[in-house]
């Protein structure tokens, strides 16, 4: 599939307005465990990147990601603009412009990677990468049907964070109390997955 301007367009558009339709849901999940403003930030950091759109879309793939990770560094703010933006960053870096699902893992794998050393964090402590990681290891399996796996995988890996009780950042002070609510970070991972998902999906 081609990453011309008009595909790289609707993937930005839909990504974004994703992550801007559910930023109240995502705030209210961070209320209960954080500070109550994910929702809000990354709203403010895809409204950056929707303002910036016409720039982005004619941008090859790489340049796209590195320039998307640049805007949710500076607008996201918190925890979550340093992480989503080290993800986008290092998909960037990693990325050719035309790649092949071999290229896809191999780059989801090392921004994951980086994720973790940016948060000093890993799989198992209540937060995004409990969503990434799965995400990796069902890229690395590869197979029929990976696009809807994908989305199955994302969605169950955020239902999962649930149970967990937080490890890292400010929802880990709340100890015992951070368990049985779903982590924000892993829903917001996993709603741009599914909409990345279906957007390759419906190009092909």
């Amino acid at each position: 599939m081609g990453f011309d301007r008009e595909f790289n367009r609707r993937l930005i558009v839909a990504t974004a307005e994703t992550v801007i339709a559910h930023a109240d849901e995502l705030s209210e999940l961070d209320r209960t465990i954080g500070d109550g403003d994910h929702g809000l930030n990354m709203k403010r950091g895809f409204e950056a990147v929707l303002a910036d759109l016409d720039g982005l879309a004619s941008k090859p793939l790489p340049d796209l990601l590195k320039a998307i990770g640049t805007h949710l560094v500076m607008k996201v703010g918190g925890a979550s603009g340093p992480l989503y933006g080290t993800l986008f960053l290092t998909l960037g870096k990693e990325l050719p412009p035309e790649p092949t699902l071999d290229d896809a893992t191999r780059a989801f794998g090392a921004a994951v990677t980086a994720v973790k050393a940016r948060g000093k964090s890993d799989v198992g402590q209540k937060t995004m990468l409990d969503v990434l990681v799965p995400l990796t290891a069902a890229l690395e399996k590869g197979g029929n049907g990976l696009l809807p796996r994908l989305k199955e995988t994302a969605a169950t890996a955020a239902a999962q964070t649930v149970p967990m009780k937080a490890l890292r950042g400010r929802a880990s002070f709340l100890g015992d109390r951070s368990i049985g609510h779903l982590d924000p970070g892993a829903r917001s991972a996993s709603l741009m997955i599914a909409t990345i998902c279906d957007v390759l999906g419906a190009a092909r």
